[in-house]
């Protein structure tokens, strides 16, 4: 079992930065989503991209955006990555030369975890799906957890998300054996605010979860 990835999403704060640095996480997530209350402008959003060390990813979110809004968020902020969670058709999420996350509304009475297949072969070229716990056409960030169980195995990266605190994480992480977890209200005081000792807390719960599955 490789190590397991850790993406901190919704850092607003370069001092949250930092910390999620210091612990050695591997991706932060900016959110470009308005109606988020972890939403940064382009100018902050580039700020804390600038703060990054080498060998830790920037994640640029975007719900249902407009192609012209997304070109010029990569243009100032020059993120590693992009993440789709709206109803974006793999075209469009391939058509900016960078890689991408797709997430998958795991939520709601409206999806089956059996379409989980069915999104794998559509989204075939992403990085990875993220599953969320929000319902489709919603957002992440809301505590929200999903079964994780019986979940059928695709042949790509799946981020688990949606819900996760140190208290749970390992859980999610013996059901699923994600590639990475990610993480945003499990770790906040309030939204957009990180708490260092929650954050503290998650990665310890992800390294003890991890040599479980090593056993």
């Amino acid at each position: 079992m490789s190590r397991i990835r850790i993406k901190f999403c919704g850092l607003r704060r370069p001092r949250d930065v930092d910390a999620a640095v210091t612990l050695g996480v591997d991706a932060i997530g900016l959110i470009l989503v308005p109606a988020s209350p972890r939403f940064v402008d382009l100018e902050l959003a580039a700020k804390l991209r600038a703060g990054l060390p080498p060998f830790v990813s920037s994640v640029l979110l975007f719900k249902d955006p407009d192609a012209g809004f997304v070109q010029e968020a990569i243009d100032a902020i020059k993120p590693d990555l992009l993440q789709f969670h709206g109803a974006e058709p793999p075209e469009f999420c391939a058509s900016f030369g960078l890689r991408y996350l797709k997430a998958i509304a795991m939520g709601g009475k409206s999806r089956s975890t059996k379409g989980l297949r069915a999104e794998a072969r559509r989204y075939h070229d992403a990085a990875g799906l993220l599953l969320d716990g929000h319902a489709p056409g919603g957002l992440g960030g809301r505590g929200e957890t999903f079964d994780w169980n019986a979940l059928p195995k695709v042949a790509m990266p799946l981020v688990l998300a949606g819900g996760l605190d140190a208290g749970n994480v390992a859980r999610g992480i013996a059901a699923l054996k994600p590639y990475a977890v990610d993480v945003s209200s499990g770790i906040e005081r309030k939204p957009g605010v990180k708490d260092a000792d929650r954050m503290q807390a998650f990665v310890a719960a992800v390294r003890r979860a991890e040599k479980k599955l090593e056993r």
